[in-house]
């Protein structure tokens, strides 16, 4: 299990209409784990929430996250925008990093709205030429537009009030070159659309929509233990885990944080998460336990 960190608000700061970000820190001041670009932690806001955030700024002994207040959301926006103030205790796990920054020849990074989070530092990182196409509904509700033109010049920004002409931003693309997005569902949708799999990394809020009318039940075994189990078709990895005692970190229940990711031993997973990258999945060497499953008359061995 990762281990819990006590940390207080530092700072508060209105960042755009409906968005805030918090600097957090230990109480005593004290340096806190390292992180790269892409990176998230888990807030435990209390009463069973439980939220993953990007890291999009901060030094050695701050982290820097951002939240857009979500009316139609599950309860974690509106306790940050509305608990959590200046001085307030929080709990955290991580960081972990499943969208890392990949050395590449060039970069287009692709934003919108909140989706702008962990795309930030790579920009910061980035030590080759790239460009960032970032929209969002309005300019007022689009969060660090001051500060990427404060920070980048201004011929590599491209910020756009409403849709991103996506075709002009992702034509030509070089070998070599990389394009990170993230943003809401229907953006990602189309970015897949127009940029081959091996060039296109993405970060999702929200999970895939998945058929799970044909699902049947299947075995996995437990290296570790010795156990087997059998997973009912209308169960996940994780719920059968945890039905037998068995103790596993998990948290968004969706497969898009990665906490619950499991290596795999043995057996063919047929994933249905979004975290890992297409050529991940090929390798089958992991799974989200939350989501993933078997593929049909299979059977898995994993390493618990």
């Amino acid at each position: 299990m990762s281990e819990l960190i006590d940390l207080v608000v530092a700072e508060r700061r209105q960042e755009a209409v409906g968005v805030v970000s918090l600097l957090l820190r230990r109480p005593d001041g004290g340096p806190l784990p390292g992180w790269e670009p892409g990176a998230h932690v888990d807030l435990l806001l209390g009463d069973g929430l439980e939220r993953q955030y990007s890291l999009c700024g901060g030094d050695a002994s701050a982290w820097r996250i951002a939240v857009l207040r979500e009316e139609a959301g599950r309860g974690g926006s509106a306790h940050v925008h509305g608990e959590l103030t200046e001085g307030s205790a929080v709990r955290a796990r991580g960081p972990r990093n499943h969208f890392p920054l990949e050395p590449a020849s060039a970069y287009r990074f692709v934003a919108g709205g909140i989706g702008i989070t962990p795309i930030l530092p790579m920009l910061h990182e980035a030590d080759a030429p790239w460009s960032l196409y970032y929209g969002g509904r309005a300019l007022r509700s689009m969060a660090f537009t001051a500060e990427l033109a404060a920070r980048h010049p201004a011929d590599r920004l491209h910020l756009q009030e409403g849709l991103l002409d996506l075709p002009a931003a992702l034509a030509d693309l070089r070998p070599g070159e990389l394009v990170y997005a993230c943003g809401p569902e229907p953006l990602l949708t189309a970015v897949e659309a127009l940029v081959p799999p091996g060039a296109l990394r993405t970060e999702r809020f929200t999970a895939v929509a998945t058929d799970t009318a044909a699902d049947e039940a299947f075995e996995i075994e437990l290296a570790l233990s010795g156990r087997t189990l059998t997973v009912p078709a209308d169960r996940s990895v994780l719920a059968t885990l945890q039905d037998a005692g068995i103790d596993v970190l998990y948290s968004c229940t969706e497969g898009t944080c990665g906490t619950c990711e499991t290596d795999v031993l043995a057996g063919e997973v047929d994933h249905r998460d979004s975290v890992l990258t297409t050529q991940e999945q090929a390798r089958n060497e992991t799974m989200m336990v939350c989501v993933s499953r078997a593929v049909k008359g299979g059977r898995l061995t994993l390493d618990l």
